[in-house]
């Protein structure tokens, strides 16, 4: 397979017209007259000439690129126009589907041995091809698009790849390991890496032994990538990022959720651990903004995953390390960006945390996230950040400014998949009192009574879930924070499982 044909991919996707290729950049590629990078790879000039002289037809074979306008080539997916302009070093190159007659097919090489008639014979024409090769699933791949689209078809949400051992799967939250695929060593895990990996990533890897970055599967998915080394070489981890954004509506998320985001102003908070599904529900959120309102949209995240299109607001998103030095920093920057909505990946330090909820104050929404497991240690998390003598100061800046928290976990659905349970506060004028004067350890109970207005706790969700038979009670379970009491709500609900038999909870 000739390198382009990796690209030409992406030309599958709906409304693709034509990929871009320039020496020093991003391959870029025009779907729906809008402009998207189709991965992180930045080709140099010399590697460029390599790529648009392999598929050179053969009667062009041997002249110099800077003869040729365009030329055609029968690619796997069809035939395409190779448009080339050069100038002084730099290379740019425009590749679109054949729109007019068909070009030639390039004349094949011809085998070995006697020729078969006269010297002046003209060459048979290859046979038509009809697509594009079969993706290699055994053996060591050649390239990691090849374990990507194998972990796609798996239905995985990641890959894991450890030195020495076969790369494993997460399928529905279980580790399997990937079939017919042998053990890789350090030297050959890092041979797949390199071509995916920006620049500024393999000098960041050398330099303090990991890395962040984002990669796209032309036509398929992106991935957030993390790269380490371990006592035994070489690692990385690989998440799916769907290309398609979930709506609120495919995710099923509470109308009292959705109705946060028509707040002019305020913060709001999707939490919970590493792997719960935080940035598909923030994408979605953001989604239903962007499709309601004409605001102008920041995203501030390390790595960006979902690339959000232009619908009725302008989306200006930036990666933390490629487009701007930290969070902090384009916070700071998006307060003289005429903002109206504001997503922050990750408050990961007290300057950030001050600053969002300074932004929330002062007129913008602001969506973020914590890896906080409940609605009431969010807000103890935030307040315990900040010195003694600030808590009373923030304790009254949150409660004027939160207006809701999401906590979420996800359980394995019956059936297959998994499905997210939510923890829903939202912040009355009755929760803003109890953080203004220090008793967050209220804010359960209030929510527990105030299920009219859209709040539940972590519980309800679990076990309305286990209610409707999408999550067994013992996943339900295992999946609760306040197990005591939700081993009693189970117990009152007619369920029998695993907390039966424990301590004081009426087993055997």
């Amino acid at each position: 397979m000739a390198v382009l044909d990796r690209y030409l991919e992406a030309l599958r996707m709906p409304g693709a017209q034509a990929i871009t290729f320039k020496s020093g950049s991003p391959v870029e590629i025009l779907a729906n007259n809008s402009v998207r990078t189709v991965n992180n790879a930045v080709p140099t000039y010399e590697q460029l000439m390599v790529i648009l002289a392999e598929v050179l037809p053969t009667e062009f074979k041997g002249q110099p690129l800077t003869t040729l306008k365009d030329y055609p080539y029968q690619s796997p997916l069809g035939p395409v126009k190779v448009t080339v302009q050069l100038a002084q070093g730099s290379c740019v190159a425009r590749v679109q589907p054949w729109n007019g007659d068909a070009p030639p097919a390039a004349a094949p090489v011809p085998a070995p041995g006697p020729p078969s008639g006269p010297p002046s014979a003209a060459p048979r024409p290859g046979p038509p091809v009809a697509g594009p090769p079969p993706r290699p699933t055994q053996g060591k791949p050649a390239h990691m698009d090849e374990l990507f689209h194998q972990m796609l078809d798996a239905k995985a949400s990641d890959i894991h790849m450890k030195s020495t051992k076969t790369p494993y799967l997460r399928v529905h939250g279980e580790m399997e390991v990937m079939s017919n695929r042998p053990p890789l060593s350090s030297d050959e895990i890092w041979a797949l890496l390199q071509p995916i990996m920006p620049q500024r990533n393999k000098a960041q890897v050398e330099e303090i032994w990991d890395t962040d970055f984002a990669y796209e599967v032309p036509g398929r998915a992106r991935m957030r990538c993390n790269v380490f080394k371990d006592i035994v070489g070489w690692g990385a981890v690989f998440r799916q990022i769907p290309t398609k954004i979930l709506t609120c509506q495919d995710l099923g998320v509470p109308k009292a959720v959705i109705r946060l985001c028509d707040y002019p102003k305020g913060l709001i908070l999707v939490t919970g651990p590493t792997g719960s599904g935080k940035s598909t529900t923030l994408a979605a959120l953001v989604d239903y903004v962007n499709d309601t309102y004409t605001n102008h949209i920041i995203t501030i995240e390390d790595p960006v995953e979902f690339v959000h299109p232009d619908k009725k607001s302008l989306i200006n998103q930036r990666e933390v390390g490629a487009n701007t030095m930290s969070f902090k920093a384009a916070l700071r920057a998006a307060l003289r960006e005429d903002p109206d909505t504001v997503l922050i990946g990750e408050l990961r330090d007290l300057e950030t945390v001050a600053i969002a909820i300074e932004t929330a104050e002062t007129g913008h929404l602001v969506f973020g996230t914590l890896h906080t497991n409940t609605a009431a240690s969010t807000v103890d998390r935030i307040i315990d950040q900040f010195p003694g003598d600030r808590q009373g100061q923030i304790r009254s800046m949150l409660a004027e400014s939160l207006i809701g928290v999401v906590s979420q976990t996800l359980c394995r659905k019956i059936g297959g998949g998994r499905v997210a349970a939510l923890e829903v506060l939202i912040v009355t004028p009755a929760i803003s009192n109890l953080i203004r004067e220090g008793k967050v350890f209220q804010i359960p109970s209030t929510m527990q009574v105030s299920r009219g207005i859209g709040m539940q706790t972590m519980n309800d969700a679990l076990l309305d879930l286990v209610k409707t038979r999408q999550v067994e009670a013992d996943d339900a379970y295992a999946a609760s924070i306040a197990k005591k009491e939700m081993a009693t709500a189970l117990t009152r609900a007619g369920h029998r499982g695993s907390w039966n038999n424990e301590p004081g909870q009426g087993g055997a």
